[in-house]
């Protein structure tokens, strides 16, 4: 229903019935596909929540509920292990890494990886470890001003992350790829059931006696996605757009935390500079595909509905 210029949402007995249907049927799906666990029902309850407290609230909601289905995603590859469909990369990833980027140390040569876990100090494990911990509120921070300050680049933004993400996700499966970790702890002998592993920034942890990367790891949803490094895609979209907003120094900010998570992908042993650059890559490509559909007439007649809907 029109509402000064905009079509706002309303609460209804149509829109109640079709918020309980999608929210029952979420709960259904992640149920039979990946088991139940608490942080279905918390998402469930504030998209509910929000849908129904106040008008602003459910505009907020619905403009992120973007976010939400990207979330939702990345949960239900558990259901769907990328090494069933295609052998992992381990030693072919390792030895390509060493050779392209490799550091010679003591008569040896070692991946970037291996030498800085010889150079690790204290101080640039709790450096690394606040870095790291950037690379998904920065963005989700960033996608709330823009909400509130300009809703078409929001929307543009949030549509981008998507795209980003599910190039990322295909070649997730077209090129299964195991972290430098995992040679670390297991060699070169693959291993389906291996859990997440916090890898270097188990200092972190250690250094502040929590277990807050302890608890993101335990509940990533595969092992051998290592490449692209999609925590290096995040800030390079947060670096484009807020050159396109013209944030001034801010913009210089994102820049240093973008070139601090991609150190650390590297300290932390997270990830090969390869898998870095297959980030900036698949980043570049979902923000050019992005720009080139937002050209279409469909496409922008979509976002101005949406944006409609959020205003």
């Amino acid at each position: 229903m029109a509402n000064d210029g905009n079509h706002d949402i309303q609460i209804n007995a149509k829109n109640i019935s079709i918020v309980s249907a999608i929210s029952v049927a979420y709960l259904l799906l992640s149920y039979f596909l990946v088991g139940f666990k608490s942080d279905q029902l918390v998402l469930t309850g504030i998209f509910n929540a929000c849908f129904y407290a106040t008008p602003t609230t459910r505009k907020f909601i619905l403009g992120f509920s973007i976010f939400i289905v990207y979330w939702i995603i990345f949960d239900y590859m558990k259901a769907f292990p990328n090494y069933h469909y295609k052998d992992v990369a381990i030693g072919q990833l390792y030895h390509a890494e060493k050779s392209l980027f490799g550091i010679r140390f003591n008569n040896t040569i070692l991946t970037p990886n291996e030498y800085l876990y010889i150079k690790r100090t204290t101080f640039i494990d709790v450096m690394a470890g606040l870095f790291y911990l950037c690379w998904i509120p920065v963005p989700l921070a960033f996608a709330a001003y823009l909400f509130f300050k300009n809703k078409p680049l929001f929307l543009r933004f949030s549509l981008t992350f998507v795209v980003v993400n599910m190039l990322g996700f295909i070649v997730y499966y077209a090129y299964p790829a195991a972290p430098p970790w995992y040679i670390q702890l297991h060699g070169f002998q693959f291993q389906p059931l291996t859990q997440g592993n916090m890898a270097g920034l188990a200092r972190f942890d250690k250094f502040f006696n929590i277990n807050l990367f302890k608890s993101i790891y335990s509940k990533g949803s595969n092992v051998f996605a290592a490449m692209p490094s999609l925590h290096s895609s995040y800030p390079v979209i947060v670096v484009y757009y807020g050159i396109r907003n013209r944030l001034g120094l801010v913009n210089l900010l994102f820049a240093i935390v973008m070139g601090g998570i991609w150190f650390t992908a590297v300290y932390a042993s997270h990830h090969y500079i390869l898998d870095v650059l297959a980030g900036i890559i698949c980043a570049i490509t979902g923000i050019t595909l992005f720009n080139i559909a937002a050209t279409s007439h469909r496409i922008k007649n979509f976002l101005l509905r949406y944006e409609q809907i959020i205003q």
